[in-house]
């Protein structure tokens, strides 16, 4: 058994707190209170109790984990791996113009290979979660980009136009000012 250190936040996951509740079960087999092993493994009283019950009910059985919560996903492991071949051969090769990929083209390949419809805000999920991905930008610049122009304009006509005329003064906006009447 493994008790945790005081005073460390830890995030536990499924399988973390499926050992915290066997931890627990280990606990109550030698004998100590609810109170003792909410102390010891550093949760609430009212998870003790909770697992004491089940733990009566069923002993450790009843404690294992039953899977994660929530529906089961849409998209098989299969049909992933194909979603996710169809998008590393990159968006030109699956119909569209430019090879830049949008959730909503996501959406839509996952939908014409898989026949299953996502929301293009969900997509961003199946990629993250499921394919862990992460957001990505483009980091090639324009063919047209003419590096000595721009240096031409920030240096000479942004400073003209930028100037404010010599005789101007702050405004105010304030409706208490009273320029502004």
């Amino acid at each position: 058994m493994s008790v945790i250190k005081q005073g460390v936040p830890v995030r536990r996951d499924r399988a973390a707190m499926e050992s915290v509740r066997l931890a627990a079960a280990e606990l109550f087999e030698q004998g100590y209170s609810q109170a003792e092993v909410a102390r010891l493994l550093e949760t609430s009283r009212q998870n003790v109790h909770r697992w004491h019950e089940k733990w009566q009910r069923g002993g450790r059985e009843e404690l294992v984990s039953v899977g994660p919560p929530g529906r089961a996903p849409k998209l098989d492991e299969q049909q992933l791996r194909h979603v996710r071949d169809a998008l590393l051969a990159g968006a030109r090769s699956n119909g569209f113009e430019q090879d830049l990929w949008t959730l909503r083209r996501i959406a839509t390949v996952i939908e014409r290979i898989t026949g299953v419809q996502h929301h293009p805000g969900h997509v961003w999920y199946i990629l993250r979660d499921r394919l862990g991905w992460s957001a990505q930008r483009p980091a090639r610049r324009a063919v047209e980009r003419d590096e000595d122009a721009i240096e031409t304009w920030a240096g000479n006509d942004w400073p003209r136009i930028k100037k404010t005329p010599s005789n101007a003064e702050r405004g105010s906006s304030s409706s208490t000012s009273p320029d502004c009447h």
